[in-house]
């Protein structure tokens, strides 16, 4: 078993005990573990472990065949640590960081005031990128709450029409490694604060991907956005005020050259406010965490597109929380 849990070094010794190790026929490495051996492995008291470990099976993340245990194949690739399609950042993150702020949820709404570590005047974003460890596990869990949406996009833009990209607010590049993976001829890249380089070519390098992902540095406030023929901002115009989201769309638009395109994902709420719990939840969120931040509709964003200039605009969902609008200038 290949889980976020245990490192697989712990499963080394047991791993003669098993069914069948070896490779299965999508070639990736298969481990499987009865009950005993697996709880050993994980420091489990036997009283409860079996009842873990089939919940996990009810819950869809693991298999069981003839009493062995095993990932399935979505827990193989987004909760392995070692793989850059790991997801689980976001768990991490919402443990330390998001659980016990959401504990003053009352207090911000009868407030109207963030209740992370900004209360006393600090913005979000400048405390976070103060701290290596934090906006290390920040970035982990963007890349766990896009990955969906960013296979996505990959799969359904029509990308051959393009040759450059350039994901605004990039944090480790999840969205750039999945688009650049799937398709050969895109070169492209990421474009955050500084501080952030050196974790994007890090998640970058993992995927053997740097010959065609380069980092550029800025504040998408105050530098121009870098040139390309798509520009991309995923779960960033949440963060901002009305005024600033459309200051940053009018900045894509000039970055933009005739027939660019420019792609909006977000976890949008759907237009008549009754659906997308998830999407709802994110924009009390982004109460909690931010000074004026707050979620969606895709129909605001395609009026915020118009508005700007864009020419054409569509929306298309992803995932069953996140959609994406797409601006042709």
């Amino acid at each position: 078993m290949r889980m976020s849990l245990v490192p697989e070094s712990a499963l080394e010794p047991l791993i003669p005990d098993v069914e069948s190790p070896g490779l299965t026929n999508s070639g990736r490495r298969m481990v499987r573990l009865a009950a005993a051996p697996l709880s050993t492995a994980l420091g489990l008291h036997e009283r409860s472990a079996v009842d873990f470990f089939d919940a996990l099976v009810a819950l869809g993340m693991l298999e069981r065949h003839n009493g062995y245990y095993s990932n399935t194949p979505d827990t193989e690739a987004f909760l392995d640590r070692a793989k850059p399609s790991y997801a689980g950042g976001v768990l991490d993150y919402s443990t330390t960081h998001l659980y016990p702020f959401w504990g003053a949820l009352t207090q911000a709404l009868r407030t109207g005031e963030p209740q992370n570590q900004t209360i006393g005047g600090d913005r979000f974003f400048d405390s976070l990128y103060r701290d290596p460890a934090q906006l290390k596990q920040f970035m982990h869990a963007m890349t766990g709450v896009s990955m969906g949406a960013a296979m996505a996009i990959a799969d359904v833009f029509p990308w051959h029409r393009y040759h450059t990209f350039i994901d605004v607010g990039c944090a480790e590049g999840g969205l750039a490694v999945q688009v650049a993976r799937k398709h050969q001829h895109l070169a492209g890249g990421g474009f955050d604060l500084p501080p952030v380089a050196s974790v994007f070519t890090d998640y970058v390098r993992s995927s053997d991907l740097q010959d065609r992902l380069t980092f550029h540095p800025g504040d998408f406030f105050t530098d121009p956005l870098p040139a390309a023929d798509v520009l991309v901002m995923g779960h960033i115009l949440h963060d901002w005020s009305a005024p600033e989201k459309r200051q940053l769309i009018d900045k894509a638009y000039a970055a933009l050259p005739t027939g660019g395109a420019l792609i909006i994902y977000e976890s949008m709420i759907d237009d008549d406010r009754r659906t997308n719990a998830f999407g709802l939840l994110m924009s009390l969120n982004m109460l909690i965490e931010t000074k004026a931040g707050f979620d969606f509709t895709a129909t605001d964003c395609r009026a915020w597109l118009h508005a700007a200039g864009f020419t054409t605009t569509s929306s298309e969902p992803l995932t069953p929380s996140d959609s994406m609008v797409i601006g042709i200038k």
